[in-house]
């Protein structure tokens, strides 16, 4: 499975994935449809499946035009987005599997940003090191979504399932945040010597006009105080000992940044 970054609107990625043997391709969140169809036609590629992770218009924005050019294309989301998601067909739930390229992805059920997000998990292939999560806007390099529809609590829950993932994991979230997601982080774990370091990576990466996703959990684990609600220098600058109210702090400030 080869992943395809396609910058879109003016922020966005979406993800192609394609199956090389069987010239076939899966889009993660087509914010649009151009850059997909662009890509498609450079690989000679038939679009099979839509993998949405919530309902917001820039990750869907492209599911209507994509299904017209094709039809038999699959799209999948979550249960809870029932009515919400362009043309979907299949209503995932916490554990469902889902595959392609002959890799089976778990599917994790993840609100905090919104009440029915999902993310799909595709563990290392057989003689691979690295799998791949396509977290949608829950969880981005250096920060989390903001939580329009859910509550610190739930984002606690759903950003521990990716904690337990291995630090081997790709993580390919949905927007070029990353350089302002780590100036912020440097207000609130400024002592954090791994966070510095990957400051000047990345604002040095960002001045060549690089993207920084995908990320790698490890990295995350490390640098991310979104990920960090238990770490003592974090829960010292916000004054609070306990983890959700520490999470729910660092991402009121992260709100009024």
């Amino acid at each position: 499975m080869q992943v395809y970054r396609l910058p879109a609107l003016s922020d966005n990625y979406i993800f192609l994935l394609h199956d090389p043997e069987q010239n076939v391709a899966a889009v993660v969140d087509p914010a649009e449809a151009d850059p997909v169809l662009r890509q498609l036609d450079a690989l000679g590629a038939q679009l099979t499946v839509i993998f949405n992770t919530h309902h917001h218009m820039d990750h869907v924005g492209g599911n209507r035009k994509l299904i017209e050019r094709f039809p038999d294309a699959i799209v999948y989301g979550g249960e809870d987005d029932r009515g919400r998601i362009p043309g979907q067909q299949i209503f995932l739930r916490e554990g469902d599997r889902v595959e392609f390229a002959d890799r089976a992805g778990e599917v994790f059920f993840v609100p905090g940003h919104t009440r029915a997000h999902i993310a799909y998990y595709f563990p290392p292939a057989e003689g691979e090191e690295m799998g791949d999560l396509f977290c949608g806007d829950t969880l981005f390099a250096g920060g989390c979504g903001r939580l329009f529809e859910g509550t610190p609590a739930q984002m606690v829950s759903s950003l521990t399932k990716f904690r337990k993932l291995p630090d081997n994991t790709r993580i390919w979230c949905a927007h070029e945040y990353t350089l302002k997601n780590l100036k912020f982080a440097l207000t609130v774990d400024g002592e954090n010597l791994d966070l510095q370091q990957r400051f000047e990576q990345v604002l040095a990466a960002r001045e060549r006009n690089e993207a920084t996703v995908p990320s790698t959990l490890g990295v995350e684990k490390r640098t991310n105080p979104f990920l960090r609600w238990e770490v003592p220098a974090l829960q010292k600058a916000v004054k609070s000992q306990d983890p959700v109210e520490t999470f729910a702090r660092v991402r009121s400030r992260k709100d009024n940044f």
